[in-house]
Protein backbone atom coordinates (compact mmCIF):
# COMPACT_ATOMS: atom_id res chain seq x y z
CA UNK A 1 0.00 0.00 0.00
CA UNK A 2 2.92 2.31 1.05
CA UNK A 3 4.85 1.75 -1.71
CA UNK A 4 2.31 1.88 -4.38
CA UNK A 5 0.74 5.01 -3.50
CA UNK A 6 4.19 7.15 -3.06
CA UNK A 7 6.29 4.80 -5.48
CA UNK A 8 6.28 7.72 -8.05
CA UNK A 9 7.73 10.28 -4.92
CA UNK A 10 10.28 7.70 -4.44
CA UNK A 11 11.03 7.90 -8.08
CA UNK A 12 10.81 11.48 -8.83
CA UNK A 13 12.96 12.05 -5.12
CA UNK A 14 16.05 9.73 -6.72
CA UNK A 15 15.71 11.44 -10.32
CA UNK A 16 15.70 15.04 -8.84
CA UNK A 17 18.81 14.21 -6.51
CA UNK A 18 20.30 12.78 -9.57
CA UNK A 19 19.92 15.81 -11.26
CA UNK A 20 21.00 17.94 -8.59
CA UNK A 21 24.70 16.27 -8.41
CA UNK A 22 24.80 16.38 -12.51
CA UNK A 23 23.89 20.01 -12.18
CA UNK A 24 24.77 21.64 -9.04
CA UNK A 25 27.09 18.76 -7.52
CA UNK A 26 26.96 17.65 -4.22
CA UNK A 27 26.10 21.47 -3.10
CA UNK A 28 23.07 21.57 -6.05
CA UNK A 29 22.06 17.98 -4.22
CA UNK A 30 22.14 19.73 -0.44
CA UNK A 31 19.75 22.50 -1.80
CA UNK A 32 17.32 20.24 -3.50
CA UNK A 33 16.76 18.13 -0.63
CA UNK A 34 16.01 20.92 1.72
CA UNK A 35 13.99 22.47 -0.11
CA UNK A 36 12.02 19.24 -0.47
CA UNK A 37 11.28 19.14 3.27
CA UNK A 38 10.87 22.60 3.19
CA UNK A 39 8.07 22.19 0.58
CA UNK A 40 6.66 19.05 2.67
CA UNK A 41 6.31 21.31 5.98
CA UNK A 42 4.74 24.49 4.66
CA UNK A 43 2.54 22.20 2.32
CA UNK A 44 1.50 19.66 4.96
CA UNK A 45 -1.90 21.38 6.00
CA UNK A 46 -2.39 21.33 2.15
CA UNK A 47 -2.25 17.28 1.69
CA UNK A 48 -5.35 16.91 4.89
CA UNK A 49 -7.25 19.58 3.38
CA UNK A 50 -6.88 17.94 -0.48
CA UNK A 51 -7.96 14.87 0.79
CA UNK A 52 -11.06 16.10 2.43
CA UNK A 53 -12.38 17.20 -1.02
CA UNK A 54 -10.51 14.11 -3.04
CA UNK A 55 -12.44 11.80 -0.72
CA UNK A 56 -15.41 12.40 -2.78
CA UNK A 57 -14.27 11.52 -5.82
CA UNK A 58 -13.79 7.99 -7.52
CA UNK A 59 -10.41 6.33 -8.07
CA UNK A 60 -10.17 7.34 -12.02
CA UNK A 61 -10.52 11.29 -10.49
CA UNK A 62 -7.51 10.50 -7.96
CA UNK A 63 -5.55 9.29 -10.63
CA UNK A 64 -5.60 12.35 -12.27
CA UNK A 65 -5.28 13.84 -9.19
CA UNK A 66 -1.86 12.24 -9.13
CA UNK A 67 -1.00 12.49 -12.86
CA UNK A 68 -2.61 15.84 -14.99
CA UNK A 69 -2.71 17.27 -11.68
CA UNK A 70 1.43 16.54 -10.38
CA UNK A 71 2.14 18.00 -14.30
CA UNK A 72 0.36 21.39 -13.50
CA UNK A 73 1.34 21.39 -9.64
CA UNK A 74 5.27 20.65 -10.36
CA UNK A 75 5.63 22.53 -13.99
CA UNK A 76 2.77 24.87 -13.37
CA UNK A 77 3.51 26.53 -10.24
CA UNK A 78 6.81 25.83 -9.27
CA UNK A 79 8.95 26.17 -12.68
CA UNK A 80 6.51 28.59 -14.87
CA UNK A 81 4.94 30.23 -12.27
CA UNK A 82 8.28 31.99 -10.86
CA UNK A 83 8.83 32.87 -14.72
CA UNK A 84 5.27 34.26 -15.56
CA UNK A 85 5.62 36.58 -11.94
CA UNK A 86 8.91 38.06 -13.58
CA UNK A 87 7.52 38.19 -16.82
CA UNK A 88 4.34 40.45 -15.63
CA UNK A 89 5.81 42.65 -12.90
CA UNK A 90 9.02 43.39 -14.96
CA UNK A 91 6.68 43.24 -18.16
CA UNK A 92 8.66 41.77 -20.28
CA UNK A 93 8.85 38.60 -22.23
CA UNK A 94 8.96 34.78 -21.00
CA UNK A 95 11.56 33.75 -22.73
CA UNK A 96 13.72 36.86 -21.94
CA UNK A 97 11.94 35.55 -18.17
CA UNK A 98 13.29 32.26 -18.43
CA UNK A 99 16.76 34.27 -19.79
CA UNK A 100 16.84 36.25 -16.48
CA UNK A 101 16.36 33.21 -14.47
CA UNK A 102 19.41 31.75 -15.99
CA UNK A 103 21.82 34.09 -16.29
CA UNK A 104 20.86 36.87 -14.06
CA UNK A 105 19.35 35.00 -11.14
CA UNK A 106 19.99 37.98 -8.82
CA UNK A 107 18.10 40.35 -10.79
CA UNK A 108 15.28 37.72 -11.26
CA UNK A 109 15.43 37.18 -7.27
CA UNK A 110 14.67 40.69 -7.12
CA UNK A 111 11.97 40.93 -9.69
CA UNK A 112 10.01 38.22 -7.38
CA UNK A 113 10.42 39.66 -4.26
CA UNK A 114 9.67 43.16 -6.00
CA UNK A 115 6.53 41.38 -6.98
CA UNK A 116 5.75 39.13 -3.52
CA UNK A 117 2.68 41.96 -2.14
CA UNK A 118 0.53 41.18 -5.05
CA UNK A 119 1.32 37.54 -5.01
CA UNK A 120 0.78 37.19 -1.07
CA UNK A 121 -2.23 39.34 -1.34
CA UNK A 122 -4.00 36.86 -4.30
CA UNK A 123 -3.29 33.66 -1.91
CA UNK A 124 -4.04 35.22 1.12
CA UNK A 125 -7.28 35.89 0.01
CA UNK A 126 -7.74 33.04 -1.30
CA UNK A 127 -7.07 31.25 1.44
CA UNK A 128 -8.81 33.48 3.92
CA UNK A 129 -11.85 32.74 2.56
CA UNK A 130 -11.67 28.96 2.68
CA UNK A 131 -10.77 29.28 6.42
CA UNK A 132 -13.99 31.85 6.84
CA UNK A 133 -15.72 29.78 5.48
CA UNK A 134 -15.26 26.39 7.75
CA UNK A 135 -15.00 28.58 10.60
CA UNK A 136 -18.54 30.47 10.14
CA UNK A 137 -20.02 27.03 9.25
CA UNK A 138 -21.69 25.06 11.96
CA UNK A 139 -20.74 21.49 12.01
CA UNK A 140 -21.51 18.71 14.15
CA UNK A 141 -17.81 17.80 15.09
CA UNK A 142 -16.51 20.69 17.03
CA UNK A 143 -12.69 20.96 17.93
CA UNK A 144 -12.04 24.28 20.34
CA UNK A 145 -15.97 24.34 21.14
CA UNK A 146 -15.20 27.63 22.66
CA UNK A 147 -14.54 29.29 19.80
CA UNK A 148 -16.20 27.53 16.82
CA UNK A 149 -19.80 27.83 18.94
CA UNK A 150 -20.15 31.36 18.64
CA UNK A 151 -18.30 31.70 15.21
CA UNK A 152 -21.02 28.80 13.99
CA UNK A 153 -23.72 31.85 15.13
CA UNK A 154 -22.39 34.67 13.41
CA UNK A 155 -21.97 32.56 10.02
CA UNK A 156 -25.63 32.69 9.75
CA UNK A 157 -25.62 36.03 8.45
CA UNK A 158 -25.16 36.09 5.08
CA UNK A 159 -21.94 36.63 3.49
CA UNK A 160 -20.28 37.46 6.26
CA UNK A 161 -16.87 35.61 5.45
CA UNK A 162 -16.82 37.77 2.23
CA UNK A 163 -17.23 40.97 4.53
CA UNK A 164 -14.54 39.96 6.73
CA UNK A 165 -11.83 39.27 3.90
CA UNK A 166 -12.72 42.24 2.28
CA UNK A 167 -12.21 44.35 5.46
CA UNK A 168 -9.23 42.42 5.59
CA UNK A 169 -7.77 43.11 2.21
CA UNK A 170 -8.37 46.77 2.92
CA UNK A 171 -6.95 47.36 6.10
CA UNK A 172 -3.78 45.35 4.78
CA UNK A 173 -4.19 47.53 1.78
CA UNK A 174 -4.42 50.86 3.30
CA UNK A 175 -1.44 50.08 6.15
CA UNK A 176 1.28 49.16 3.14
CA UNK A 177 -0.22 52.29 1.60
CA UNK A 178 0.47 54.21 5.08
CA UNK A 179 3.42 52.71 5.96
CA UNK A 180 4.56 53.50 1.95
CA UNK A 181 3.84 56.80 2.51
CA UNK A 182 5.70 57.45 5.57
CA UNK A 183 9.15 55.77 4.02
CA UNK A 184 9.38 58.36 1.44
CA UNK A 185 6.52 57.22 -1.55
CA UNK A 186 8.73 53.92 -2.15
CA UNK A 187 6.57 51.69 -3.22
CA UNK A 188 3.13 53.76 -2.77
CA UNK A 189 2.08 52.71 -5.74
CA UNK A 190 1.66 49.02 -4.88
CA UNK A 191 -0.77 49.76 -2.65
CA UNK A 192 -3.38 49.64 -5.73
CA UNK A 193 -2.15 46.62 -6.70
CA UNK A 194 -1.97 44.86 -3.26
CA UNK A 195 -5.85 45.57 -3.58
CA UNK A 196 -6.51 44.50 -6.92
CA UNK A 197 -4.83 41.55 -6.26
CA UNK A 198 -6.58 40.72 -3.33
CA UNK A 199 -9.75 41.27 -5.25
CA UNK A 200 -8.60 38.87 -7.60
CA UNK A 201 -7.95 36.39 -5.31
CA UNK A 202 -11.60 36.87 -3.57
CA UNK A 203 -13.25 36.46 -7.04
CA UNK A 204 -11.22 33.27 -7.93
CA UNK A 205 -12.20 31.92 -5.27
CA UNK A 206 -15.99 32.69 -5.44
CA UNK A 207 -16.10 31.72 -8.79
CA UNK A 208 -14.11 27.95 -8.35
CA UNK A 209 -15.70 27.23 -5.29
CA UNK A 210 -19.10 27.97 -5.99
CA UNK A 211 -18.90 26.21 -9.28
CA UNK A 212 -17.29 23.15 -7.05
CA UNK A 213 -19.94 23.72 -4.71
CA UNK A 214 -22.56 23.83 -7.55
CA UNK A 215 -21.80 20.30 -8.73
CA UNK A 216 -21.16 18.95 -5.85
CA UNK A 217 -24.69 19.33 -4.65
CA UNK A 218 -25.85 17.92 -8.39
CA UNK A 219 -23.43 15.16 -8.20
CA UNK A 220 -25.82 13.97 -4.32
CA UNK A 221 -28.67 14.63 -5.93
CA UNK A 222 -27.45 12.79 -8.71
CA UNK A 223 -26.43 9.44 -6.16
CA UNK A 224 -29.88 9.67 -4.44
CA UNK A 225 -31.71 9.62 -7.12
CA UNK A 226 -29.35 5.93 -8.38
CA UNK A 227 -30.26 4.66 -4.99
CA UNK A 228 -33.59 5.39 -4.88
CA UNK A 229 -33.47 3.63 -8.83
CA UNK A 230 -31.58 1.12 -7.52
CA UNK A 231 -34.34 0.36 -4.77
CA UNK A 232 -37.18 0.24 -7.50
CA UNK A 233 -34.82 -2.10 -9.60
CA UNK A 234 -34.48 -4.25 -7.35
CA UNK A 235 -38.63 -4.41 -6.84
CA UNK A 236 -38.74 -4.31 -11.01
CA UNK A 237 -35.77 -5.55 -12.39
CA UNK A 238 -35.21 -2.53 -14.50
CA UNK A 239 -32.00 -1.44 -15.38
CA UNK A 240 -30.04 1.44 -13.54
CA UNK A 241 -29.70 4.68 -15.29
CA UNK A 242 -26.19 6.05 -14.85
CA UNK A 243 -25.14 9.14 -13.20
CA UNK A 244 -24.42 11.37 -15.73
CA UNK A 245 -23.32 14.51 -13.59
CA UNK A 246 -20.72 12.96 -11.73
CA UNK A 247 -18.16 13.87 -14.85
CA UNK A 248 -18.36 17.59 -14.21
CA UNK A 249 -18.88 17.54 -10.58
CA UNK A 250 -15.54 15.80 -10.60
CA UNK A 251 -13.58 18.39 -12.78
CA UNK A 252 -14.98 20.86 -10.76
CA UNK A 253 -13.57 19.71 -7.81
CA UNK A 254 -10.55 18.55 -9.50
CA UNK A 255 -10.17 22.40 -11.05
CA UNK A 256 -10.79 23.49 -7.49
CA UNK A 257 -8.09 21.49 -6.23
CA UNK A 258 -5.55 23.03 -8.49
CA UNK A 259 -6.50 26.10 -7.78
CA UNK A 260 -5.94 25.43 -3.68
CA UNK A 261 -2.21 23.58 -4.46
CA UNK A 262 -1.48 27.11 -6.32
CA UNK A 263 -2.88 28.81 -3.48
CA UNK A 264 -0.48 27.06 -1.06
CA UNK A 265 2.41 26.64 -2.99
CA UNK A 266 2.94 30.88 -3.17
CA UNK A 267 4.58 30.20 0.31
CA UNK A 268 7.10 27.43 -0.79
CA UNK A 269 7.81 29.16 -3.96
CA UNK A 270 8.19 32.39 -2.28
CA UNK A 271 10.31 30.56 0.68
CA UNK A 272 12.45 29.12 -1.89
CA UNK A 273 14.24 32.42 -3.09
CA UNK A 274 15.88 32.64 1.27
CA UNK A 275 17.90 29.71 0.16
CA UNK A 276 18.43 29.27 -3.33
CA UNK A 277 17.87 31.84 -7.00
CA UNK A 278 18.59 29.23 -8.88
CA UNK A 279 15.05 28.21 -11.01
CA UNK A 280 16.33 24.83 -11.83
CA UNK A 281 17.24 23.67 -8.38
CA UNK A 282 13.86 25.59 -7.07
CA UNK A 283 12.10 23.21 -9.32
CA UNK A 284 13.68 20.37 -8.74
CA UNK A 285 13.24 20.99 -4.68
CA UNK A 286 10.12 22.07 -4.55
CA UNK A 287 8.75 19.45 -7.71
CA UNK A 288 10.00 16.92 -4.82
CA UNK A 289 8.23 18.07 -2.29
CA UNK A 290 5.16 18.44 -4.30
CA UNK A 291 4.99 15.04 -5.21
CA UNK A 292 4.86 14.29 -1.46
CA UNK A 293 2.24 16.51 -1.05
CA UNK A 294 0.35 14.38 -3.45
CA UNK A 295 0.60 10.94 -2.74
CA UNK A 296 0.08 12.13 0.81
CA UNK A 297 -3.17 13.52 0.12
CA UNK A 298 -4.00 9.95 -1.88
CA UNK A 299 -2.75 7.93 1.55
CA UNK A 300 -4.90 10.23 3.90
CA UNK A 301 -7.86 8.97 1.84
CA UNK A 302 -7.09 5.65 0.97
CA UNK A 303 -6.52 4.84 4.63
CA UNK A 304 -9.46 7.01 5.79
CA UNK A 305 -7.14 8.85 8.21
CA UNK A 306 -9.59 11.97 8.21
CA UNK A 307 -12.49 9.42 9.66
CA UNK A 308 -10.72 8.03 12.19
CA UNK A 309 -9.03 11.44 13.59
CA UNK A 310 -11.91 13.86 13.21
CA UNK A 311 -9.83 16.63 14.57
CA UNK A 312 -7.29 16.67 11.31
CA UNK A 313 -9.19 18.85 8.98
CA UNK A 314 -10.14 21.50 11.74
CA UNK A 315 -6.71 21.80 12.48
CA UNK A 316 -5.81 22.15 8.63
CA UNK A 317 -8.26 24.80 8.47
CA UNK A 318 -6.55 26.49 10.87
CA UNK A 319 -3.45 26.05 9.28
CA UNK A 320 -5.08 27.65 6.53
CA UNK A 321 -6.32 30.25 8.56
CA UNK A 322 -2.70 31.36 10.08
CA UNK A 323 -1.16 31.11 6.48
CA UNK A 324 -3.54 33.32 5.54
CA UNK A 325 -2.62 36.02 8.37
CA UNK A 326 1.35 35.60 7.62
CA UNK A 327 0.44 35.81 3.72
CA UNK A 328 -1.18 39.37 4.23
CA UNK A 329 1.98 40.53 6.85
CA UNK A 330 4.36 39.56 5.16
CA UNK A 331 2.69 42.25 2.19
CA UNK A 332 4.86 44.62 4.43
CA UNK A 333 7.08 42.93 6.96
CA UNK A 334 9.04 40.04 6.79
CA UNK A 335 8.62 36.73 8.51
CA UNK A 336 10.93 33.96 8.51
CA UNK A 337 9.45 30.90 6.61
CA UNK A 338 10.48 28.76 9.78
CA UNK A 339 7.52 29.99 11.48
CA UNK A 340 5.47 29.61 9.13
CA UNK A 341 5.84 25.90 8.31
CA UNK A 342 6.10 25.10 12.32
CA UNK A 343 2.53 27.14 12.73
CA UNK A 344 0.87 24.38 10.17
CA UNK A 345 3.04 21.62 12.04
CA UNK A 346 2.14 22.61 15.41
CA UNK A 347 -1.72 23.33 14.49
CA UNK A 348 -2.24 19.70 12.58
CA UNK A 349 -0.48 18.15 15.50
CA UNK A 350 -2.74 19.45 18.24
CA UNK A 351 -5.50 18.28 16.37
CA UNK A 352 -3.99 14.39 15.67
CA UNK A 353 -3.26 14.41 19.07
CA UNK A 354 -6.87 15.79 20.32
CA UNK A 355 -8.47 13.19 17.75
CA UNK A 356 -6.33 10.69 19.55
CA UNK A 357 -8.19 11.40 23.03
CA UNK A 358 -11.54 11.72 21.67
CA UNK A 359 -11.15 8.11 20.30
CA UNK A 360 -9.93 7.10 23.67
CA UNK A 361 -12.67 8.73 25.83
CA UNK A 362 -15.44 6.86 23.03
CA UNK A 363 -13.54 3.66 23.42
CA UNK A 364 -13.63 3.30 27.37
Amino acid sequence: MLLKTFGWSFAVTALGLVAAVFYGGWTGFGIVAILSILEISVSFDNAVVNAGILKKMNAFWQKIFLTIGVLIAVFGMRLVFPVVIVAVSAKIGPIEAVRLALDDKDKYQQLVTDAHPSIAAFGGMFLLMIFLDFIFEDRDIKWLGWLERPLAKLGKVDMLSVCVALIVLLVSAMTFATNAHQHGGIHADKAETVLIAGIAGLITYLIVGGLSGYFENKLEEEEEREHEAKEEAKRSGKKVPAVVMAGKAAFFLFLYLEVLDASFSFDGVIAAFAITNDIVLMSLGLGIGAMYVRSLTVYLVRQGTLDDYVYLEHGAHYAIGALAVILLVTIQYEIHEVITGLVGVVLIAWSFFSSVQRNRRLDE
